[in-house]
């Protein structure tokens, strides 16, 4: 099978010895058409891979700020459909870093397997993230995304025992996402030193590119991460910089987050291989 567009991307931060940068920007805040913007703009910033979330009411692993952006979404009538419609628009303006849906199993089921993962994979979305769809039942999604191209990325806690990190790792597809902290998303002071061990284990049962993410808020911690993993996933902190004031400068102020959180990301010529 060819590399998908997701392992391209990590490949060429590779190759350009760089961590990758992989944005979490919920569709709808505070508009869609100011979303599509800042994705637009975080893309031009250096994103490698830009995650767009879907919003659902029950948000089971966000911490208050992406909680307060999703429910306010929301309340703008943001579907599923819409943020499939939202990737369309965004090929259509030009943008090429890949795209994953990230959200939760109950709107991709209620909107139907096969039809989600046709409609999405027709407006450009690279992967699928579903934070509440453990390895064990996830067969029927996977095999709809893998019939339509798309990569369904595995979510692994710093609890995960190690049969479960390999059976995540063994149909696991684009790269493979490790939280790095206890708990829900939010921006945090430091990353649980446990992440690294998590990353190492995740090492022995795949050859993908490993990101981590929930945290992740400063370059110091994207230089951090980047000792031992290929990628970093930001999204509270980046929700928190497009809320910080009116919504036309949303796009340059995420922009200009994203550039900053660049410069932890070039790995000194003797960092890790």
């Amino acid at each position: 099978m060819s590399e998908s567009r997701i392992g391209q991307a990590f490949a060429e931060a590779h190759r350009q010895r760089r961590t990758a940068i992989v944005p979490f920007v919920t569709v709808g805040y505070p508009t869609v058409e100011v979303s599509i913007d800042v994705v637009r703009a975080i893309a031009e910033a250096g994103a490698d891979v830009v995650e767009l979330g879907v919003p659902f009411s029950d948000p089971l692993a966000e911490g208050p700020t992406i909680q307060k952006s999703s429910f306010h979404a929301l309340s703008q009538g943001v579907t599923p459909g819409t943020c499939i419609e939202a990737a369309r628009r965004l090929r259509g303006a030009g943008v090429r870093a890949p795209l994953v849906l990230m959200g939760y199993y109950n709107p991709v089921l209620s909107y139907g397997l096969d039809r989600f993962c046709t409609d999405a994979a027709g407006a450009g979305v690279d992967g699928l993230i579903v934070a509440d769809l453990p390895t064990e039942e996830a067969g029927p999604l996977r095999t709809s995304a893998r019939k339509h191209g798309l990569d369904l990325i595995p979510l692994l806690a710093l609890t995960s025992p190690e049969p479960r990190v390999a059976a995540a790792c063994k149909d696991a597809a684009g790269f493979v996402y490790c939280v790095s902290v206890l708990g829900v998303t939010g921006a945090r002071s430091a990353m649980s030193k446990r992440v690294r061990s998590l990353v190492e284990v995740v090492r022995r049962h795949t050859q993908l590119p490993v990101a981590v993410g929930f945290g992740i808020s400063s370059p110091a911690h994207v230089t951090d991460a980047g000792e031992f993993a290929d990628g970093v996933v930001v999204g509270s902190a980046l929700i928190e910089a497009i809320g910080a004031g009116a919504s036309d400068g949303a796009p340059g102020r995420a922009a200009r987050f994203i550039k900053e959180l660049g410069t932890g990301a070039v790995r000194p010529a003797a960092g890790r291989p």
